[in-house]
């Protein structure tokens, strides 16, 4: 479970759909590639619209442990459900080691959706400082970027 074969991702939490769509918006005006983006976030009219609307399809509904009923659309969510839906019996707290994270984060990430933040991911190793700054700038919580090795 400790396999970082994904690739790498920035990651944040808005504290809800407003402050993500803001985000995305920045995110995409910086140049980020809507299919570079993930959303993770307790299912709700808004957030389905917010998905919809941003990333361009529809959302996957998915039971996380630790979190509850949510929607999620993104290549996150492939890389933290893995061949066996992981995410419903493992979480965000035992997935995302397989993108760089610690458990710590992980914890604070879940504990941050189950109380209704909106997690957006970009998988753009390249542009990951460029990310982490937009996602710090419009209010992502605990922007981290995973098992980054570069500078900032």
């Amino acid at each position: 479970m400790t396999e970082s074969n994904a690739g790498r991702f920035t990651v944040g939490v808005f504290q809800d759909v407003v402050w993500a769509t803001n985000g995305i918006n920045a995110l995409l005006r910086a140049g980020l590639l809507p299919d570079s983006l993930s959303v993770i976030a307790l299912d709700s009219p808004e957030v389905n619209a917010l998905i919809a609307q941003m990333l361009a399809g529809a959302p996957e509904s998915l039971q996380v442990a630790g979190v509850g009923a949510a929607i999620a659309r993104g290549p996150l969510v492939a890389a933290l459900q893995g061949t066996s839906g992981d995410l419903r019996t493992l979480g965000l707290s035992g997935t995302m080691r397989r993108v760089g994270f610690q458990p710590h984060d992980a914890r604070i990430f879940e504990a941050l959706t189950a109380k209704g933040g909106v997690l957006v991911a970009i998988h753009s190793e390249p542009r990951a400082a460029d990310a982490l700054s937009v996602l710090h700038a419009y209010g992502g919580g605990n922007a981290a970027i995973g098992a980054w090795g570069g500078r900032v």
